[in-house]
């Protein structure tokens, strides 16, 4: 079997966590993971019900879980939001700031998109990298609910450079293993990271049971984390954080991270940071 052969038959295996929705019973006790500092946020799954919900008013037929958004002593290049869609949902004009580019990844169901008047339908695993000031527009033509993950970032031009629509499906790319780990540690770039057009990246980082990331990392990116698949436990600035699918992290820039992969699954989680650009002064 071929590497990419691997890969795909490793992608199609793993399942995406999305949100669960619902609301808890009376009887359940108060206690729970969810934490705010100002190095890093937690948001379990278990938060993500029904009360929690925004309504975005350029979208029909949708609920959205809004996960990150700029605020003082947090992440402050992006926000990300899981939208929940139903049958006949969608947009016509989803975007209301030009100046915003969008990373759209799909965890249940299918999205037809429309850029820039081309049709992609995507279906779990599958992704979308819509530029600023691009026309598109999202619908669910399906019967089931479609869940997604929206990453929208404030686009920062470069000269000589222009970003260009992305789509595809992260089963059908060939991860790349970090150098020293035997391929425990991989990471799937659904952007390209040599392109300086693009100004974020958004990969899916997997760790196999008892990998890790071995030492703190501390760096100007800032950073959204989604748990798409098994456990770990997390270290985030100065804490030991134990996550698990359907949980999110948001890291503002320099918050030291570093994880143990906990099994009996791979751990896989769906990455977005800022990069490409000079700081800003």
């Amino acid at each position: 079997m071929s590497e990419t052969s691997v890969a795909r038959a490793t992608a199609a295996s793993s399942s995406y966590s999305g949100a669960q929705g619902g609301h808890p019973p009376q009887t359940d006790l108060l206690t729970d993971r969810a934490v705010v500092t100002e190095a890093y946020t937690v948001i379990p799954r278990g938060v993500l019900r029904d009360i929690v919900t925004s309504v975005l008013p350029e979208w029909t037929g949708t609920r959205a879980w809004v996960l990150n958004r700029p605020v003082a002593g947090g992440a402050t290049t992006f926000s990300q939001t899981i939208l929940e869609v139903a049958a006949g949902g969608g947009s016509g004009h989803p975007e209301p700031q030009p100046e915003v580019e969008g990373f759209l990844f799909v965890m249940e169901g299918e999205l037809k998109l429309v850029i820039d008047g081309e049709q992609h339908v995507l279906s779990p695993g599958g992704f979308a990298f819509v530029p600023a000031g691009t026309t598109w527009s999202a619908q669910n033509d399906g019967v089931d609910p479609t869940q997604f993950h929206w990453i929208r970032k404030r686009y920062q031009p470069l000269p000589g450079h222009t970003a260009r629509v992305v789509v595809g499906n992260e089963r059908d790319l060939t991860p790349g293993a970090m150098p020293g780990t035997e391929n425990k540690w991989r990471t799937t770039r659904m952007l390209d990271p040599q392109d300086l057009a693009f100004d974020m990246h958004v990969n899916i980082v997997t760790f196999e049971p008892g990998a890790s990331i071995p030492f703190a990392e501390t760096h100007v990116m800032e950073h959204g984390l989604y748990v798409l698949e098994g456990k770990a436990v997390y270290r985030l600035n100065a804490d030991w954080v134990e996550v698990e699918a359907g949980d999110y992290m948001s890291l503002r820039a320099f918050c030291p991270q570093a994880c143990y992969a906990g099994g009996p699954s791979n751990f896989r989680y769906l990455l977005y940071k800022d990069v490409n650009r000079q700081v800003v002064l």
